[in-house]
């Protein structure tokens, strides 16, 4: 099994997947490798903040996704992580297979609602996951599956949470789980990737592979391919 470096605070977490380049949020097919498995007890669950339950490493998802100091998204066989800005843009170019988001809809390989997505927040910039939902259609009676698209769309890197954000009571206080809100990720980290682009797709797999075989030695590289696919 893997050991990492605990994560005791924000900055061991930042840190850390800029070491690796990648790091999953829960375990995986890569014993150890994940936050779930090397996070201080403190920073798993803090208690109480400001009068509501306080998951700290959740809480710092949305901070380092605003301030653009990691990419944060379901990028890890749909599951949630962290890829440090010098590793998103060949992983966005394995994922996206050398294509933008127009040509891959042109040629047939995105379906509609995907494109719905994409070209509402072209238009109109990060949205909060329930105002997606309203303005497309999704709920009772209309559209449905909007959780298995928008995470699609996150493992291909075309759109990512780049914030958090809290419901508020009359009394001003915040409650509840965060709400995503989704942007392009082109648009939000100003074209991170597109360097990427002058490499074949299978060219940045191989990088993202030997970056980890490095980094964790003693893994099996069948089991880090299956996490990249």
């Amino acid at each position: 099994m893997i050991r990492l470096k605990t994560i005791c605070t924000k900055e061991d977490l930042v840190a850390l997947t800029k070491e690796l380049g990648f790091l999953p949020f829960f375990t995986n097919e890569v014993p150890g490798f994940s936050i779930e498995e090397n996070v201080a007890s403190s920073a798993w669950y803090g208690g109480d903040w400001e009068g509501r339950i306080s998951w700290p490493v959740w809480e710092w998802k949305g901070e380092l996704a605003a301030d653009r100091v990691l990419v944060y998204g379901k990028f890890f066989r749909g599951r949630a992580g962290f890829v440090s800005p010098e590793w998103f843009p060949d992983l966005s170019n394995y994922r996206r297979d050398g294509y933008d988001f127009d040509a891959r809809f042109d040629d047939g390989l995105a379906p509609r609602k995907d494109k719905e997505i994409v070209d509402y927040l072209a238009k109109n910039g990060p949205t909060l996951s329930k105002g997606l939902k309203a303005a497309l259609g999704y709920g009772k009676g209309g559209q449905t599956g909007f959780e298995t698209v928008i995470t699609r769309l996150q493992m291909q890197c075309y759109v990512e949470p780049v914030n958090f954000e809290y419901q508020k009571a009359k009394d001003g206080k915040e409650y509840g789980w965060g709400v995503a809100r989704y942007g392009l990720s082109d648009q939000w980290y100003d074209g991170l990737g597109r360097e990427a682009y002058e490499r074949a797709p299978k060219e940045s797999f191989e990088r993202i592979l030997a970056q980890l075989e490095k980094k964790l030695p003693g893994a099996d590289p069948k089991e880090l391919k299956k996490l990249l696919k």
